[in-house]
């Protein structure tokens, strides 16, 4: 077989999907919505003819509204003025009335101390200081893509894709090598699963596990700090105050989860694009396209993050359709980085992509704080492809993730085909740096 052949039955979940489009009959606080039915016509009727939709109420939830043009989504990360993150960010949290982190986990937290928090974060994620992170993220992902290049096969999801962010973060955060499977079953049943059987019930015991884990590490870390991120939080303050537990606590729940997230699910949809699309991995194995280009199309492409969530906190407008104080709005970066109004045949994968206005961070005083870390972590990746195999190929069925928040596969068979050149040229590279 062609080591760029592409067998859709096998790998693609869109080969046999439906194909909704009427925004009457799509609920998208419902999971199985995104696992079940390819939604870009849909997104783009919404784009087209009603921007500023309203997901009707059911007897079990209330409504909110849903954005889908770039330009719109944009205007409300901007507005902190008639839109608060402080009752949920998410339709998990926004459904069910309010987050319990709000006003003490930097994504849920706004003015004054969402800014003193963020500078605390960045002092250890921004990118300036992770420059000897880059490395070690380096060391950790070539050896996995050798590994998996020397083998018959793989499953990129849970062997490579799964191993590099929750490394990464752990590492930051001083997690012992140990907890870190336990860490990363916990994350994925926490947000997204592809088992029927997991329900909300479930991920809510997920996410307090978590929570409790981190409980048992802070405390660790007020007796005897470290140099990790965890004890610099435990010894921080704000106007003066020393950050509490819970406010520890809930930043590393959020920087686990995050930290894991969007890396991981950009990494698995990369390479699953990459097999799709022959002509842009030949661009990349080329050296065509540029890296931080390359990782930006991905990004955009994959949109891990599908939504993110605001409230109004009084009576606003958006494109001419009047919000209501205390309505919910949600953004979704997904139609957002297929908005025809900003990218140029934004249906077409392309590497090259310049200028590429992708918004998977989000956008505004709420941008993502791991977002340079993240595209390191994709950046590794996507070199170590590069250099140590000349094809790539599906192997078996990719299952998508059930979840209303991320997008992406549980799952990904594949088989790398190994360039024996660019193996030995490494080799030879390692050889002179020990």
């Amino acid at each position: 077989m062609n080591p760029t052949t592409v067998i859709a039955e096998a790998g693609d979940p869109k080969a046999t999907a439906s194909h909704a489009s009427d925004p009457e009959t799509i609920d998208l606080s419902d999971p199985a919505t995104f696992a079940d039915q390819d939604l870009n016509a849909f997104w783009r009727d919404l784009r087209d003819t009603r921007p500023v939709h309203w997901n009707r109420p059911t007897s079990q939830r209330r409504g909110f509204w849903v954005l889908s043009r770039h330009e719109d989504i944009i205007a409300v990360h901007r507005d902190d003025e008639n839109f608060t993150s402080e009752r949920g960010n998410v339709l998990v949290t926004l459904l069910e009335g309010g987050d319990a982190g709000a006003g003490k986990m930097l994504a849920v937290t706004d003015g004054p101390r969402h800014e003193q928090l963020r500078k605390i974060l960045l002092r250890a994620l921004g990118p300036r200081v992770l420059r000897p992170v880059a490395e070690a993220v380096r060391a950790n992902t070539r050896p996995l893509v050798r590994e998996a290049v020397a083998g018959d096969g793989c499953d990129f999801a849970l062997e490579i894709a799964s191993r590099i962010p929750m490394n990464t973060i752990s590492n930051l955060l001083g997690v012992p090598e140990s907890d870190r499977d336990y860490l990363l079953t916990l994350n994925k049943t926490a947000l997204s699963t592809d088992d029927d059987e997991v329900d909300e019930e479930e991920s809510a015991m997920a996410r307090n596990e978590i929570l409790l884990y981190f409980q048992d590490l802070v405390e660790e870390r007020r007796k005897t700090p470290g140099e990790d991120l965890v004890s610099t939080l435990a010894h921080s303050t704000v106007d003066g105050v020393r950050l509490t537990d819970e406010d520890v606590v809930l930043n590393c729940y959020s920087l686990i989860i995050g930290g894991d997230e969007t890396s991981r699910l950009t990494m698995i949809d990369s390479v699953h694009s990459l097999a799709t699309h022959p002509d842009q991995w030949q661009r990349l194995k080329n050296g065509e396209v540029a890296i931080n280009t390359a990782v930006d199309e991905v990004l955009r492409w994959a949109s891990p993050s599908m939504h993110f969530g605001r409230t109004a906190v009084q009576d606003t407008q958006i494109n001419g359709v009047t919000i209501r104080r205390n309505d919910i709005v949600t953004l979704w970066h997904y139609s957002a980085n297929r908005d025809e109004r900003v990218f140029d045949r934004p249906e077409v994968f392309d590497l090259g992509r310049t200028p590429n206005q992708q918004i998977s961070f989000g956008y505004g005083p709420h941008y993502c704080v791991g977002a340079h870390l993240a595209k390191i972590e994709i950046s590794e990746l996507l070199m170590a492809l590069r250099d140590f195999t000349t094809g790539l190929e599906w192997t078996g069925h990719a299952p998508r993730l059930r979840s209303n928040l991320l997008n992406g596969f549980s799952s990904l068979p594949v088989r790398f085909f190994p360039d024996r050149a660019g193996l030995a040229h490494d080799d030879e590279m390692s050889g002179e740096t020990r």
